[in-house]
């Protein structure tokens, strides 16, 4: 996926499940909009020239991926989150 297009910041609560996701390091099943998916631990989130990246640690290794390319993530203690970045 193109890093040109602007970033488009998610719904606050879908930040949220993702921020708790971190803080228990869980396994994530992360679906981009391209339709790629990514299993992984959550790590932590980070803002980096006003974009935020969710930090994913993968048996390929470490992942940054942009919040508004997940389409969407699931774990069984939160269920699927479906993200909304339709602001």
């Amino acid at each position: 996926m193109s890093t040109d297009t602007e970033y488009q910041p998610i719904n606050c609560d879908d930040y949220e499940y993702l921020e708790i996701a971190c803080q228990r390091q869980l396994k994530l099943e992360i679906k981009l909009h391209g339709g790629e998916i990514i299993e992984g631990k959550a790590s932590d989130l980070l803002l980096r020239k006003k974009v935020e990246y969710l930090i994913l640690e993968t048996h390929e290794g470490t992942k940054e991926l942009r919040l508004d390319y997940i389409n969407t993530f699931s774990h069984p203690e939160i269920g699927t989150i479906v993200v909304d970045n339709s602001h």
